[in-house]
């Protein structure tokens, strides 16, 4: 009988203190029998990453992309190591391990590094000894030794890495919610949580601001099929199921809306209309390391145009030093830019085939004087730049203009 192979992922609060740490044990071992293989993949204890970094910056104001990852990476070990001591407390064989004792084989970009493959041989050793593998999430190995690290939610992307590596029959995500809801519960407590979210669809809610799941690891997860259950550690409660369609017999509109608060907006004045300056703009900025999102462009009637974009809040002033450089080599005008802005957006596979959506989202944000900025938009969702102070208010208004709350 061939064995049944899980991978668990579990997130920072999930292994807050030794108390969660223990309790998590004791789920993981619940799985354990001679027809199932466990490998889980463990996040930095709840806000270890977010200190370290403030340290950091408290010892330099630009601290160097390599020791960031050096000094980041070792919040899951600690998570890792004692995890697997809490399951051999409980008579379980386990083998803590690192992304890099593992073999997760990355690029060279530190801070956001991108996954090249996963070894498969240490893991395929562990579970032949009956071990539970407990793996350090976020973290891998270039082939020159150098430690790097996945980016935000890269716990996420390694468990979908691992679990395509040894072709586990599921990857289980365990975070503090129950499962993916239509929209942040803790801000609209009658959102609803879904049975089941298409790849699409949950993709396109990470990228716009969901925190559930980091949007690389759904990407994965949808090019090879994997199915993801996205659950509680604190309860045995079912959780949403992210698969490739839905059994839905007809699509609704709207799934869920989503907010994203780590937004900032530059502004590029005065730039020449010229064939070949947007791209000189944007290819500097990209060689910088930095992901535009929006992008608008106004008409220009006097040969000089304003170009307006956002980017990630933690990427601003490196976008602003660019941009001016940029600006400098086209004879562009000022640079202005702002913090104060975040994105709302609506998202649903079933926008395909309904009218009247965008409509329906502007009338609404309109009736509640919520100024819409800037506009983007995808074959399944819609996205608002509006001020930051009104971005709780407007996913309460989306939420109930599109009853998602039924």
């Amino acid at each position: 009988m061939k064995k049944r192979i899980v991978v668990q992922k579990y997130g920072g609060s999930s292994v807050k203190d030794a108390e969660r740490i223990k309790a998590v044990a004791q789920r993981i071992v619940s799985y354990k029998n001679k027809n199932t293989d466990i490998a889980v993949v463990v996040s930095a204890m709840a806000d270890t990453t977010d200190d370290l970094e403030t340290l950091a910056f408290q010892i330099s104001k630009n601290p160097a992309d390599r020791e960031m990852d050096l000094l980041l990476s070792t919040g899951e070990q600690i998570s890792c190591a004692l995890l697997a001591m809490a399951v051999r407390e409980l008579g379980f064989a386990s083998v803590a391990l690192t992304g890099y004792q593992v073999g997760v084989m990355t690029d060279n970009t530190h801070l956001k590094a991108r996954v090249h493959h996963v070894d498969n041989k240490r893991i395929n050793k562990a579970f032949k000894a009956g071990e539970i593998v407990i793996m350090a999430g976020y973290q891998g190995i270039t082939e020159e030794g150098e430690i790097t690290t996945l980016g935000r939610g890269g716990s996420d992307l390694s468990a979908v890495a691992l679990a395509k590596a040894i072709k586990a029959d599921v990857c289980e995500i365990y975070t503090d919610v129950t499962g993916i809801y239509t929209t942040d519960p803790r801000l609209v407590p009658e959102a609803r949580k879904l049975e089941e979210i298409t790849f699409d669809e949950m993709l396109e809610m990470a990228s716009l601001g969901a925190q559930v799941m980091q949007a690389r690891s759904i990407e994965v997860a949808k090019r090879f099929n994997i199915p993801l259950h996205v659950r509680s550690s604190y309860s045995r409660e079912e959780g949403t199921m992210i698969v490739k369609t839905t059994k839905k017999i007809e699509d609704v509109a709207v799934t869920g809306v989503t907010s994203n608060k780590n937004e900032a907006k530059i502004t590029i004045c005065a730039v020449p209309d010229e064939p070949g300056v947007s791209a000189r703009i944007f290819k500097a900025i990209a060689e910088a390391g930095v992901n535009v999102d929006v992008i608008v462009q106004n008409v220009s009637h006097t040969r000089k145009t304003d170009i307006s974009f956002t980017v990630p809040k933690t990427d601003l002033a490196k976008a602003i030093q660019v941009a001016e450089e940029t600006s400098a080599k086209i004879k562009a005008g000022q640079i202005l830019h702002s913090k104060e802005i975040a994105r709302v957006s609506i998202v649903g596979s079933g926008m395909r085939s309904h009218q009247g959506i965008a409509a329906r989202m502007f009338d609404a944000l309109a009736k509640a004087s919520i100024n819409i900025e800037m506009i983007s938009t995808s074959e399944i969702s819609i996205s608002c730049i509006i001020a930051l102070d009104k971005v709780d208010s407007a996913v309460k208004i989306l939420h109930k203009a599109f009853q998602l709350e039924k």
